[in-house]
């Protein structure tokens, strides 16, 4: 069960990794259980089990860490740097998002980026809702979001993103439909 909780939550490479090492030493477990007590269906389904989660071990310890630990090692140079601030486009999902006048609105979800230029189209932000149940999306426009290192703040009213329409689970716009019907 703990095992299942770390790599549910997906709280990074790490835990996630670390969530299949327990898994590992489970079914290895099961396994040896299976071995001693002559039952075979439990020995070979926790040595497949074995197998499955030794992948999750390499793929989570091994290159989603090296790919996370590299994208934090540039934002982190970038800050000292004098060239300008780099933040990863994946750590755009989960930043928190505030208001013009610093009222939290929520969290952002993804970056839509266009593929002419590598430019960010517009951000979905969650608002309301508990653990992505009863949440409401919105797509905000690049122009009315200000991107910090470590959170975004849209430079509007929370009235304004309140009133811009909620978008339909799984089928986002090409582009927000605000902008659109000119109601910019």
């Amino acid at each position: 069960m703990i095992a299942a909780m770390m790599t549910a939550a997906n709280l990074g490479a790490r835990v996630t990794g670390s969530g299949f090492v327990v898994f590992t030493v489970g079914s290895i477990s099961w396994s040896i259980v299976g071995f001693t007590s002559d039952q075979t269906n439990l020995l070979a389904t926790n040595s497949f089990l074995t197998l499955v989660n030794l992948v999750g071990v390499w793929r989570w310890l091994g290159k989603q860490r090296a790919y996370e630990d590299g994208g934090k090692s540039a934002t982190e140079a970038s800050r000292r740097s004098a060239y300008p601030t780099l933040f990863t486009a994946t750590g755009v999902a989960g930043m928190p998002v505030t208001s013009k006048d610093e009222e939290p609105i929520g969290h952002a979800v993804e970056a839509l980026v266009t593929c002419e230029d590598g430019s960010v189209s517009y951000v979905v932000i969650s608002s309301h809702g508990v653990g992505g149940i009863g949440e409401e999306l919105r797509a905000v426009p690049r122009d009315d979001i200000a991107f910090n290192c470590d959170s975004l703040e849209l430079r509007r009213s929370r009235d304004w993103f309140e009133n811009l329409p909620p978008l339909p689970e799984g089928d986002w716009p090409a582009t927000p439909a605000h902008l659109v019907d000119g109601n910019k």
